[in-house]
């Protein structure tokens, strides 16, 4: 059986046609919580920050600073200027089962650095920014630098027993934060109540298959809200989504979304379903479901929020890094700043 569609493996799983979507704005978000995707979140700074040719920024010594230019600029306005409270997740030892996603992504990079490559070679730019937004990759010292950096400016984080997605979905599950902030859908088979997606200030989304961008903005989708419309429970939903295909199983040839939610309704289960279309799920249909339903998290975790090290940050990026230092603690001066204020509300309600 062949891998149902390559851009499930690229994106998550394939729900758009069948979710309804709420556009949003960072002023209604204010003051809120969220558990962020730490990966989506890197990759996203990875394939949008980089210099005119499509080339990621680096420091002098050739290191990738994209990532942490995307840290510290747009994080730090969603923390000072919106007082969003974001809680980063990193992925912990992906599960066995999700081998195939991973090795399907590597071969996607690949091939688009090698596309990306020539089309410079050919000076056709506007083809190679179309590939090279598919190679940007959260290696380790990627991490390593995200993690350090969201320390100094004050940042909690927390790496989760597997998937970023399911730690997350669990803490706004129970009600420790207000949203998932991520760009997949996953999360939504993970039990979040709240899916926050693109929550970026500045930003546009290229779309390879149609050769255009769009504009990153806001947007919530709700599970209860999607369920009632849809007409399915939670549990059917992630039956829908192993018709399409997920992180963790091959989708059954032929069906997406849509195909997939008419035979969710009409036969209640997958073990329901024709033989012809059973053959083509996963033979232990129990394993896959309890990655979602059942995932494996972290219970105990620290969601408080740390002060800003004004010093630390500066000697990171100015001078381990090479950022421009006025450019720099224009951001920690604000952190400061709105650390400053949160204090002195909380006095003020202790008092």
């Amino acid at each position: 059986m062949r891998w149902s569609s390559l851009r499930i493996r690229i994106l998550g799983v394939l729900l758009t046609p069948i979710l309804k979507r709420e556009q949003t704005s960072f002023k209604a978000l204010y003051g809120k919580s969220f558990a962020v995707d730490a990966s989506i979140e890197l990759h996203q700074f990875l394939a949008l920050i980089r210099k005119p040719d499509g080339s990621l920024f680096t420091d002098p010594q050739g290191r990738v600073t994209s990532h942490l230019i995307g840290l510290l600029t747009r994080t730090s306005r969603l923390v000072t200027d919106y007082k969003l409270h974001p809680i980063f997740v990193f992925d912990g030892r992906p599960n066995p089962l999700k081998k195939a996603t991973i090795e399907a992504r590597r071969k996607v990079q690949q091939k688009a650095q090698t596309e990306y490559a020539q089309a410079i070679a050919a000076k056709d730019y506007s083809r190679a920014w179309s590939k090279v937004v598919m190679t940007g990759r959260v290696t380790g010292d990627v991490l390593a630098d995200a993690k350090r950096l969201l320390s100094l400016m004050g940042i909690p984080w927390l790496v989760a027993l597997e998937d970023g997605e399911a730690q997350a979905s669990f803490m706004a599950a129970k009600g420790d934060v207000w949203a998932v902030g991520s760009k997949d859908y996953d999360c939504l088979l993970f039990g979040a109540p709240i899916l926050a997606r693109y929550l970026t200030l500045t930003g546009r989304e290229y779309l390879p298959s149609k050769k255009t961008s769009r504009p990153l903005i806001p947007e919530l989708v709700k599970l209860a809200d999607n369920l009632e419309a849809l007409g399915i429970s939670r549990e059917q939903l992630v039956d829908l989504a192993l018709l399409v295909g997920t992180d963790f199983n091959q989708g059954v040839m032929g069906i997406g979304p849509k195909k997939g939610l008419a035979l969710v309704r009409k036969y209640g289960a997958a073990e329901k379903f024709p033989e012809e279309i059973r053959g083509g799920l996963p033979s232990d249909l129990d394993r896959v479901r309890s990655i979602f339903l059942h995932p494996r998290v972290l219970e105990n975790y620290s969601l408080k929020r740390g002060r800003p090290d004004p010093d630390g940050v500066i000697e990171f990026l100015c001078e381990e890094r090479a950022f421009t230092k006025d450019r720099v603690q224009k951001v920690v001066d604000r952190l400061v700043e709105s650390q400053a204020e949160s204090d002195s509300q909380l006095g003020k309600w202790l008092a």
